[in-house]
């Protein structure tokens, strides 16, 4: 797929619904009581995993484009899959899921495809392991897991590192285990299970960066609409604020402050990019984005970014990086070692991609470092099967001199399917 350079973006897209909401929905459906009907459930390859997964377990499901009826009779509906379970590309598939194996009566494996079985899942298994399950792997803590579940105990444990991954897990186990479990962390991560679980009735206590249940409790079918995706999103902010003449609008786009520290660190004074029309959809909060061109916006943004705000923009590094070659300072990333346990060794995939579009960078462990005065001249970059890398770069060629060629687009649909198909009609 060659993406040439671009004279303007115009138009109005519509997001594919939030990745990391409806995976929290349709696994919450499955072991809820009675009926759940989702709309704007995501239509990525990832949330077609968890589906496949949960089907596999006994859940009855109907969808209908984007729109789902899931039927359950609780965790005592499911059943014992004939197979393992496939999570695909999906380290969200089976790090949330796995807290809910760990309850059942009976044993299961769940592994996914070579790049998903190559991610460390230690950080699920320690603290599942602490609440009484017993987790098996070949090598310590690559999947496949074999997950011999049963009775599980609360327990309060501490985040090592931030990561929504874990506090959910631990969360679903803990709505199947006797007594008390709290998450505790260092840094805020991605809120949406606590938003999701009173949706569903289940008492929840949220302070500061803790957050507790009691066990055990029956989460209640219910009504949902999924907001867009924020970090689908970002790839057409990025864009259309660095393409001149652009001007776009996303309509009920995912706003969720433990996502949105992108929107902060570009305008927080909403001068190119203007929200309107916001709204509140299940305890999520949305709204429609007008983004236009406005150079002005590189001018303010920091030239390092590290600490707190690592968590809260893990998933648009790479299209940051992108950013960052505009930047009159330049652009730093430290803290965000965890990029490389990603669906690809993302901070080895950006500088080794952006060095192949003509742009100098140095690596570090936790991080990079772009110079200022830097230029994407364009070129072939290889994604390594990471949809981020593929879409970062799809923007990198419309800003580039003479546009870069994508070796494996495909791979954008693990999380926004036609997203080329997208960037053409804006084009047009």
């Amino acid at each position: 797929m060659f993406v040439p350079p671009v004279g303007r973006l115009r138009g109005e897209v519509e997001l594919p619904g939030d990745k990391s909401i409806s995976h929290r929905y349709a696994i919450l459906g499955a072991i809820a009581q009675g009926e759940t009907r989702i709309r704007g459930y995501s239509p990525s390859q990832d949330c077609e995993s968890t589906l496949a997964c949960l089907r596999a377990l006994g859940v009855e499901i109907e969808s209908s484009g984007t729109a789902l009826l899931i039927r359950s009779r609780g965790m005592a509906g499911l059943s014992r899959p004939p197979g393992p379970l496939d999570a695909g590309n999906s380290g969200t598939t089976m790090r949330l899921l796995s807290g809910v194996l760990a309850a059942l009566p009976f044993p299961t494996v769940i592994g996914g495809d070579a790049s998903l079985n190559r991610r460390p899942m230690a950080r699920i298994i320690e603290p599942l392991g602490r609440m009484g399950a017993r987790i098996e792997t070949a090598n310590g803590e690559f999947p496949p897991l074999h997950v011999k579940g049963g009775p599980l105990r609360g327990i309060d444990y501490t985040l090592p590192v931030a990561s929504a991954q874990v506090k959910s897990c631990v969360l679903l186990a803990g709505l199947n285990a006797s007594g008390r479990t709290t998450v505790r962390e260092r840094m805020p991560s991605r809120d949406h299970t606590e938003r999701a679980l009173p949706q569903f009735g289940v008492s929840v206590e949220r302070r500061d960066l803790e957050v507790s249940l009691q066990g055990p409790q029956q989460p209640q079918g219910t009504s949902l609409r999924v907001p867009g995706d924020f970090s689908a999103a970002a790839f057409l902010i990025v864009a259309s604020l660095l393409v001149p003449g652009s001007k776009l609008h996303l309509d009920g786009v995912g706003l969720n402050p433990t996502r949105t520290g992108l929107l902060q660190l570009l305008d927080p004074g909403e001068r190119a990019i203007r929200v309107s029309h916001r709204a509140d959809w299940n305890g999520e909060p949305v709204g429609r984005l007008t983004i236009g061109c406005d150079p002005g916006v590189l001018e303010g943004f920091p030239s390092q970014l590290a600490g707190r705000w690592i968590p809260n923009v893990i998933d648009e590094i790479p299209i940051l990086a992108v950013l960052g070659t505009r930047l009159p300072g330049g652009f730093r990333v430290s803290d965000a070692a965890e990029l490389r346990k990603k669906e690809s060794d993302r901070i080895a995939a950006v500088t080794q991609n952006l060095d192949r579009v003509g742009v100098r960078v140095e690596e570090y462990e936790d991080g990079f470092c772009i110079p200022p005065g830097q230029t994407i001249r364009g070129g072939s970059i290889r994604t390594c099967g990471d949809h981020r890398i593929a879409m970062a770069f799809a923007v990198a060629g419309l800003i580039s001199r003479s546009g870069v060629r994508i070796d494996d687009p495909d791979c954008s649909a693990v999380s926004f399917p036609g997203f080329f198909e997208t960037l053409e009609a804006l084009r047009a």
